[in-house]
């Protein structure tokens, strides 16, 4: 035995998704945790809650930032390095946010958190997408599903439990550990890909792709609640518009663009891009407003609101088990069109007077909304990326992220507009302009059953899985261990 040299390996594939989960449950939870824990922070502060409300803006905006710079990053220097770099940020902003003695410092911190999020979001699911070939990505079902819908519907109630029962500073706490051992995972188990941007960074499209979708986000965060006249929102949403405007005629003709808009005129990644955007409107703006409307009819707490969505995300738990099963069977279409229209009408329940003040009512509307649109997003996540290359992974996933935001983002805008001035207090609140809002998203989920209908009829049929971790009879380990460079 003494001849026999025995090396500890982590397959390459196991290493993606135990590394990819870990850091999206982190970045995914941060986009929700904190609301509950706003009015306890600007208490501890000393500040008013329009200003700890920066707390939240600043990771989102931040966040937006991040998004079309993502892919380009990818490609150039090697999506294990930027991933990891980013994945480090974040957890490393996640201890100064825990630590933070005043608001400056941990508004700083968590506009750091948001652009590493933005970088996190894209280039994991590059890497994921690129160690499973298109016929095994039905198999992601289970992992997709917890960090992209299963964690921001867990942060409302997980923030307000940890901050009732220990303080708010453990929002943060809470990513370091898991950070520091994702990290320490990643750098031994990733395989790095380094695919080579054709051309030079498009420094045009940058800087007009960036301040523009920075300044949208902040206008749609802050439009509804504190006027969209207000000067610093209009101009906010006025200058961003006419970038955005910009930056697509831009990158449309631009030879090097960085982003590759002409990826949208594929029918399948469009459409499913397309859908992205609507369904996290729908999701996102019932996740917002609901909590609203619960308190409203029933005068609940802040965290009975939230946690009155849990159920939803034991649905959305249910969903990851079957769609890889019914996929192959239905094909795209078939499985997300149903599932689109049969959301649109359990939101539209919800809005039914009467239905909000009915408990078990919530709760089971609520896990058949995790259920059916957690079907509908999944299959669009695995199907929408079948056509595209391994070339053009990295693109596609950051235009992907960047619609699927803006989306989640007009979807609350939208709610929070109709809302207009409605104010929920102890006593019983008119629930009537939030139940209009409730009407909104089921429209938004209905509008994307018309949509869905562009999908393929059919899923390619997955042949027996293999194990293409392991390597070719006689190359021992350095062939599985090689970096996968190209360009």
């Amino acid at each position: 035995m003494s001849g026999l040299l025995i090396r500890p390996r982590i397959r390459p594939r196991v290493a993606v998704v135990l590394v990819y989960t870990a850091a999206m449950c982190m970045n995914g939870l941060d986009s929700t945790i904190v609301n509950p824990a706003l009015y306890t922070i600007a208490g501890d502060f000393g500040r008013p809650l329009s200003a700890a409300n920066t707390v939240e803006t600043a990771f989102l905006v931040a966040l937006a930032v991040g998004l079309p710079v993502a892919g380009w990053l990818g490609d150039r220097f090697g999506t294990k390095r930027v991933f990891l770099g980013a994945l480090t940020a974040f957890t490393i902003a996640s201890a100064v946010c825990g630590l933070a003695p005043d608001l400056t410092t941990l508004v700083v911190a968590r506009a750091v958190q948001g652009l590493a999020g933005g970088l996190l979001t894209p280039v994991g699911m590059t890497l994921l997408f690129r160690a499973f070939p298109p016929h095994e990505r039905m198999k992601l079902a289970k992992v997709l599903i917890v960090p992209t819908a299963l964690m921001p519907a867990l942060g409302p109630p997980l923030g307000g439990l940890l901050t009732e029962h220990l303080s708010w500073h453990w929002l943060f706490f809470v990513n370091v550990p898991i950070g520091t051992a994702a990290v320490l995972l990643g750098v031994f188990g990733l395989r790095e890909h380094v695919e080579g941007p054709e051309g030079k960074f498009d420094t045009v499209g940058f800087w007009l792709a960036t301040p523009a979708l920075g300044l949208l986000t902040y206008a749609l965060g802050f439009g509804p609640s504190q006027g969209w006249t207000r000067p610093a929102v209009a101009v906010s949403a006025a200058l961003g518009s006419v970038l955005l405007v910009a930056a697509v005629l831009h990158q449309v003709r631009a030879k090097t663009p960085l982003l590759k808009l002409k990826l949208l005129a594929d029918q399948v990644y469009g459409s499913a891009s397309a859908l992205a955007g609507v369904t996290a409107a729908g999701l996102m703006g019932v996740l917002f407003v609901f909590p609203l409307l619960y308190q409203a009819s029933l005068g609940a707490s802040a965290l009975d609101a939230g946690l009155s969505v849990f159920p939803e995300a034991v649905g959305l738990m249910l969903a990851s088990q079957v769609v890889d099963r019914l996929l192959p069977k239905l094909g795209p279409r078939l499985l997300t069109v149903p599932a689109l229209l049969v959301a649109a009408a359990v939101f539209a329940t919800l809005a039914i007077p009467g239905v909000a003040e009915n408990a078990w009512s919530v709760r089971g509307l609520m896990f058949l909304i995790g259920l059916v649109l957690g079907t509908a997003v999944l299959t669009v996540q695995i199907s929408g990326f079948e056509s595209i290359g391994p070339a053009d992974m990295g693109q596609a996933m950051g235009l992907f992220q960047i619609v699927r935001t803006l989306g989640g983002a007009l979807g609350i805008a939208a709610c929070a507009a109709v809302i207009g001035g409605g104010h929920v207090t102890e006593a019983a609140a008119d629930p009537g302009p939030y139940r209009t809002a409730v009407w909104v998203t089921a429209a938004l989920v209905a509008a994307g059953a018309l949509i869905a209908l562009r999908l393929p009829r059919e899923a390619p049929q997955p042949p027996p899985f293999d194990d293409e971790d392991a390597p070719p009879p006689g190359e021992g380990l350095a062939a599985d261990e090689a970096p996968a460079v190209k360009g």
